[in-house]
């Protein structure tokens, strides 16, 4: 996007349009206006739609008169405002940071706030020239906007830096399983360069990649943070500090409604050393956030929290009395069951019910035909499988 465009959509009856049609069907819009205010509506529609998506995922940005929003998806693929806070929040205070792989330029913005100096690169001008504009909006003027490759700015420049971060872009998005060397740029191929401009190196990764696959492929890993928001898992993060050789500790982080967390932190011994004693489903049934999942702190959760577990390959656990602080969602059992519609209805007289299953002979969608029972309501139907039978439970969530 052109500095003249830009100029162009910040014209006040552009802004005013797009904030006071900002709840409007966009294709609507498109059908109803080929020109407004004498710009191509496309411009102004895409701008709609950004403000829209940004106002969950990235709030400040939302709330702030002036930004202007790159294609769908580029935001897509921008970290959440969330995500990016707790970026900031793990890496110390310095004089000057690098973000090898800028974007949208989220991250560069929360995380450039513990530095005096921070330096963003991008390839993509148009994305530059947006996200410089985004960044004086938004204060960040201590923000240098360098138009290049990470191999090329890591080849023309040797400074070196107290914090430098990367987000690699896989090549191809549909492999299920991918290496940090099949994504763009490649971490494993420039990390020795890296570590010659930095001591402390912070990599961002999709949820898809095995942890153990990732400290293969990377040098000097001190900790993983694996983020999630409101229980759904968005990003792993490898901080990799220079000459570390000892065991990395794994946090594991959910958001919960943008401000509370829950987290907890183990290491891999840790996790092989627990015991975890197992038991019939009691009171209680506690199931680990997604982060904790992703993470596999499994023996590790049941020894630290004094919880049974139901059983090795089941990732619920339980006890009689309840653990209030446990990081994830608690349920109250209030009977076990048949998956016997005529059973169900007394449970159920609305025939709405959350079903979720662990280890269950049969999926969400089979035990939804099987029951006949619907999305909704507030009891929870739980399928899991014991160390001697299956259950199917009936529960109220707590937590």
């Amino acid at each position: 996007m052109s500095i003249d465009l830009i100029q162009q959509l910040l014209n006040p009856a552009i802004q005013n349009f797009i904030y006071e049609h900002e709840h409007d069907d966009v294709k609507a819009l498109s059908l109803k206006h080929t020109t407004i205010e004498g710009l191509k509506t496309s411009f102004v529609v895409e701008q709609i739609s950004g403000r829209s998506k940004a106002k969950f995922k990235l709030p400040h940005y939302y709330k702030t008169q002036g930004i202007i929003y790159p294609p769908g998806l580029n935001l897509e693929q921008c970290s959440s405002e969330a995500t990016a806070k707790i970026k900031s929040q793990e890496i110390p205070k310095g004089v000057n940071m690098l973000d090898l792989t800028g974007g949208f330029g989220v991250d560069t913005y929360f995380l450039s706030q513990q530095f005096e100096k921070a330096t963003y690169i991008e390839p993509n001008l148009d994305l530059l020239t947006i996200t410089k504009h985004n960044h004086h909006v938004l204060g960040a003027k201590h923000v240098e906007h360098i138009n290049c490759t990470a191999e090329e700015f890591l080849d023309q420049y040797t400074q070196h830096y107290d914090l430098i971060f990367i987000d690699p872009s896989r090549r191809n998005a549909n492999q299920k399983v991918f290496k940090l060397a099949d994504c763009i740029p490649d971490i494993t191929a420039l990390q020795k360069t890296i570590f010659e401009r930095t001591d402390l190196l912070l990599v961002k990764t999709s949820p898809l990649l095995d942890l153990q696959q990732g400290l293969k492929e990377l040098n000097f890993v001190k900790s993983i943070i694996v983020v999630s928001v409101d229980n759904e898992c968005k990003e792993v993060l490898f901080s990799c500090v220079k000459g570390f050789t000892g065991e990395p500790v794994i946090k594991a982080i959910n958001i919960i409604k943008g401000e509370n967390q829950d987290s907890f932190s183990f290491t891999f011994p840790d996790e092989r050393k627990a015991i975890a004693n197992s038991s019939v489903p009691l009171q209680f049934l506690y199931e680990p956030n997604a982060s904790i999942l992703k993470a596999g702190a499994f023996k590790i959760l049941s020894e630290r929290f004094g919880l049974s577990k139901i059983h090795t390959n089941t990732h619920l656990y339980t006890s009689q009395t309840l653990m209030e602080n446990f990081p994830g969602r608690i349920f109250r059992v209030e009977a076990f069951v048949k998956p016997e519609e005529k059973i169900l209805k007394q449970f159920f007289p609305d025939g709405k019910a959350n079903i979720t299953t662990r280890n269950y002979p049969l999926t969400v969608e089979e035990l939804k035909k099987k029951t006949r029972l619907k999305d909704g309501g507030d009891k929870f139907l739980i399928g899991f499988n014991g160390v001697d039978q299956k259950y199917l439970a009936v529960a109220s969530r707590m937590k």
